[in-house]
């Protein structure tokens, strides 16, 4: 069992989310930073998709009524397990009544605590996530909450000292694939996003990142039909200036989508602080 002592600026229980209900209004959800989430797993013997703790911004604590085996992945925080210090992106065993503690991060927004046996919360539609959006899932963490940890009979041995994992660039450069509405933006739309820096606001959350910057202007006026959204969506509100959706966005939107994030770069997308600077290419 573990217990929270204190969540930071917002915690969550995330796994792989809830794929395959859209069509249902139902978000995937799901680790912001899934590339994150999954090292941390396999660093302690977990399946990749087991139920973790997402911490935002650091400032976290939680304490183990029995021993375990965590690992810390995502945004580098200075950790410290029952008062001594524990690396990042490495196993450490938490005895039983220490507390693990987060301080706040030198770079980058989400870190990833996985426990051995993962977070057994109660499963909605076959995931543990919490989706802010649509409020399935377990609320956000609380001072106080206990979550189960589950079995950990059969999972692989722990085989890893450490994972190395690069710096987080200062200046992202996140790729675009054009479309599915390019064509309702002037042709210099494409260039004028990909030629200057955006900075993120405030505004930005899971549900999606809020950008300041060149505004892009429309070729084509009037309403777009609601269509299906995927995370990685650059949509473009009447102001000009790009949303890029993150995990838990909405299943449909009605403004255009001038470009999409490729896969393998929303992981470094999950990790824009606010004031941050970013840019795109093609």
């Amino acid at each position: 069992m573990i217990e929270v002592v204190r969540p930071g600026p917002l915690a969550t229980v995330q796994d792989l989310g809830r794929p395959g209900h859209a069509h249902l209004g139902v978000p995937r959800s799901g680790a912001a930073d899934e590339r994150a989430l999954r090292l941390a797993n396999r660093l302690v013997g977990n399946p990749e998709g087991t139920a973790a703790i997402e911490f935002t911004l650091g400032g976290g604590a939680v304490r183990f009524r029995g021993g375990a085996w965590v690992a810390l992945t995502g945004a580098p925080v200075p950790v410290r397990v029952g008062g001594r210090s524990c690396g990042m992106n490495a196993p450490c065993y938490v005895d039983p009544g220490d507390t693990v503690e987060l301080g706040l991060p030198r770079e980058g927004l989400r870190s990833y605590l996985a426990v051995r046996g993962g977070l057994a919360v109660e499963p909605i539609l076959g995931s543990r996530s919490t989706d802010l959006l649509s409020g399935l899932g377990p609320a956000p963490l609380s001072p106080g909450d206990r979550l189960p940890i589950g079995p950990t009979t059969g999972l692989d041995e722990i085989q890893v000292d450490v994972a190395p994992s690069p710096a987080l660039p200062e200046v992202p450069e996140l790729r675009l694939l054009p479309g599915p509405r390019d064509d309702w933006f002037t042709p210099e739309s494409l260039a004028t996003l990909t030629s200057e820096p955006y900075e993120v606001t405030s505004e930005s959350n899971r549900v999606g990142v809020r950008l300041n910057g060149p505004t892009l202007t429309r070729a084509r006026h009037g309403e777009l039909s609601s269509e299906g959204m995927v995370t990685g969506a650059l949509q473009v509100p009447p102001n000009g200036l790009p949303i890029l959706f993150l995990t838990d966005h909405p299943t449909t939107g009605g403004y255009p989508v001038i470009a999409v994030i490729a896969t393998r770069d929303i992981p470094a997308a999950a990790q824009l602080r606010p004031g941050q600077r970013i840019r795109f290419r093609m």
